[in-house]
């Protein structure tokens, strides 16, 4: 409030005191109640963009769109047929070693009748895949129990080393394994689908059970691969999980050759300081979430495709910002076209980096432009931005590293599904086999490797009491 009178001097004398008390008071209840327009408009204005926040402009997932959001216009027509374009590669069907052959040769010329002999030194081949009918292979130890007849003490007969104590050898063991931690299967589903098709009674209970001793059979190849991935080149991010009705989050580390899972119960950076080591001179790839200011800004990389999103807000909030954003847009699409000709050799790096070195100040004129715009939330995200700034260059500087963090998040894509359905884990015993599997499925695919056959020979090897398989890269085992 002003220190001046409200109204003219020469009227407000004119004034009796209770007239004036009333003025004063009327005056100071608008301003208040200006204050409280003005903070309800703010909230407002929060509340509208959570509401606008769609999966062009957050990190929402594009399940959660709402009807009205316009998807992308499709390409227009081509002109070409669909399929296959001249020049793709053909894929076929890979042949099997036959288990039975018939060998089928035409006895007559189909033109002229002549008879036909001798033999074809490459016959087309036409297989035909069936599947036998299944049918468990069930081994039963008979335990005999003999009474001593001189102190009349009964023995028992014990099973043989190797023998595993529950109903599951280790191939139906992995098979279970893979069902519910490689496709998504529920215990139910499990047990139905093994009563159905194998021919195994199983129960939700014995599911669970195998579950725990699949974990602890590739304890070793997780603690192994973590030890791995924490000195190379990788990209981090992190999902929401639910451990026993907590709340708690799913990491992933994705590198050239190997993914780990880990599930922790806290987002705190001190989870990622636990899952990577820079010491090491590797580039981390991250989004910009504040658990990872921790990490050297010469070797992390931010994700490009966040900052498209965070572009794209400033944009969709329609006020002083959103010609910044628009700016900051055609900036990053400039540079996604420039790195698509480097991945498909018509764009030389040294002329890519030339072209970045070009744009590079333009991006920061506009984010420093954000930084100072009335709008709060653009100035924030700006300001934001500014601070890991280098950060977002560093694969212009380092060959091999990407501008974006989608080989994390394509990683955790199937966790993402697998939560939805089972809605997390219900004990801690159910998140240590949700990060091995995920471990070792996700490895096992990224080296080509089958997954069904290393599960068994984990599983074998505990029975052994071995130590399991490696999944390490051979060059630095």
């Amino acid at each position: 409030m002003s220190a001046g009178p409200p109204l003219p001097v020469d009227l407000w004398d004119s004034l009796p005191p209770e007239a004036r008390a009333v003025i004063l008071a009327l005056r100071a209840e608008a301003a208040e109640l200006r204050a409280k327009v003005q903070a309800l408009q703010q909230q407002v204005q929060e509340l509208q963009s959570r509401l606008n926040q769609n999966s062009t402009n957050s990190s929402r997932p594009p399940s959660t769109d709402p009807p009205n959001i316009k998807r992308r216009p499709p390409r227009p027509p081509s002109g070409r047929h669909s399929g296959g374009q001249p020049g793709h590669a053909r894929q076929q069907r890979p042949l099997l070693p036959p288990d039975h052959t018939e060998v089928l040769k035409p006895t007559q010329c189909r033109r002229c009748g002549h008879a036909l002999r001798g033999t074809d030194p490459q016959p087309l081949r036409h297989q035909v895949l069936e599947l036998p009918s299944i049918r468990p292979e069930v081994t039963e130890y008979q335990l005999h129990r003999l009474r001593c007849p001189s102190c009349g003490l009964a023995t028992c007969a014990a099973l043989p080393s190797g023998v595993p104590t529950g109903g599951q050898g280790p191939r139906l063991q992995a098979v279970l394994a893979l069902m519910t931690g490689a496709y998504r299967m529920s215990k139910r589903m499990v047990q139905t689908f093994c009563g159905d098709v194998l021919g195994v009674p199983v129960c939700a209970g014995q599911v669970c059970a195998s579950e725990a001793e699949t974990a602890a059979a590739t304890d070793g190849v997780a603690k192994e691969l973590r030890d791995y991935v924490r000195s190379r080149p990788a990209n981090v991010d992190e999902t929401g999980w639910r451990q026993n009705r907590q709340r708690g989050w799913l990491w992933a580390v994705v590198t050239q050759a190997a993914t780990v899972f880990t599930i922790a119960l806290s987002r705190a950076g001190s989870v990622a300081r636990g899952l990577v080591d820079p010491s090491a001179g590797q580039v981390i790839t991250t989004d910009r979430y504040k658990g990872y200011l921790w990490l050297p800004l010469r070797q992390r990389q931010v994700c490009w495709a966040h900052l498209v999103r965070d572009f794209q807000a400033m944009v969709d909030r329609a006020s002083a910002g959103s010609a910044i954003g628009e700016e900051l847009l055609c900036c990053a699409e400039e540079l996604f076209t420039w790195w698509n000709r480097i991945r498909d050799g018509t764009l030389s790096r040294s002329t890519f980096q030339r072209y970045v070195g070009e744009l590079r100040p333009w991006v920061r004129s506009q984010l420093e432009a954000g930084r100072a715009c009335p709008c709060a939330k653009t100035a924030g995200t700006c300001r934001e931005i500014l601070a890991v700034e280098p950060a977002l260059w560093t694969f212009v500087r380092v060959e091999g590293i990407e501008p974006t963090n989608n080989a994390a998040e394509r990683a955790l894509r199937h966790a993402v599904l697998w939560r939805k359905t089972s809605n997390g884990t219900g004990s801690e015993t159910g998140s240590h086999f949700v990060e091995n599997i995920l471990t070792v499925v996700a490895t096992c695919r990224q080296q080509g490797r089958n997954v069904l056959e290393f599960l068994t020979q984990c599983c074998e090897a505990a029975l052994q009491g071995a130590p399991p398989g490696s999944l390490v890269p051979r060059e630095i085992s």
